[in-house]
């Protein structure tokens, strides 16, 4: 990989509104990011084309990817492409808006198990809300990305950043402060991966078990 190629991170958002504070944020994050020489892009789930998990029932035990046909196995090779993740969700109901649940749901138990692509990528988690269920949330989806492997990147308290309505998350300035040190953080980690890659011809942490599941 040549160190020369711009940095690729790629944000999942959640959120059903299309000017809320959730994209209000990733809208900050991409002028934070085009700063220190990296790419945003978002996926706006709600643009997607998405099956909900059904009752087929069998993803427990087969070996094979999902044989459904929309838009999710092309958001996981976007992923794959990318160089960081960054799981963005506004808090409904105490928890992740529907959208985050469902997309996890289908592009984990459906592609992403079967061989960890996502391993030793950076991950990053943001959270907005009006006041419940944050820090919960957060740590769930900070889970998902251990699940895959991924290295999670973060500085301080949690990136999460309360505000009802649009703008109102700004106001948050301790919230706002941990949301721009994760993003420095994903881009700083980023780098040290691709310097060590330059230096050495091969990646910094050993994936030793490739798949919890061998396909057939």
């Amino acid at each position: 990989m040549s160190a020369s190629r711009p940095i690729k991170i790629l944000a999942i958002n959640a959120s059903e509104r299309k000017d809320g504070n959730n994209t209000a944020i990733l809208d900050y994050a991409a002028d934070l990011l085009a700063r220190r020489g990296a790419q945003l892009e978002v996926v706006r789930l709600w643009e997607l084309d998405m099956t909900p998990c059904g009752p087929c029932g069998d993803c427990n035990f087969r070996s094979t990817p999902c044989e459904v046909r929309d838009d999710v196995a092309g958001v996981v090779e976007r992923m794959v492409e990318a160089d960081g993740i960054i799981y963005a969700t506004p808090i409904h109901g105490y928890t992740a808006a529907p959208l985050m649940p469902a997309f996890i749901e289908r592009s984990g138990t459906g592609y992403l198990r079967f061989d960890r692509r996502l391993t030793n990528k950076v991950a990053g988690v943001i959270v907005t809300g009006r006041r419940y269920g944050h820090v919960e949330t957060f740590s769930n989806l900070i889970l998902n990305a251990l699940l895959n492997r991924m290295i999670v990147a973060g500085f301080g308290f949690p990136s999460v950043a309360f505000g009802n309505e649009r703008g109102e998350v700004f106001q948050d300035e301790e919230g706002m402060e941990m949301i721009t040190r994760m993003l420095d953080r994903m881009v700083d980690l980023i780098h040290v991966l691709r310097e060590h890659r330059e230096l050495t011809g091969r990646d910094a942490l050993a994936v030793e078990v490739p798949s919890e599941r061998a396909r057939v």
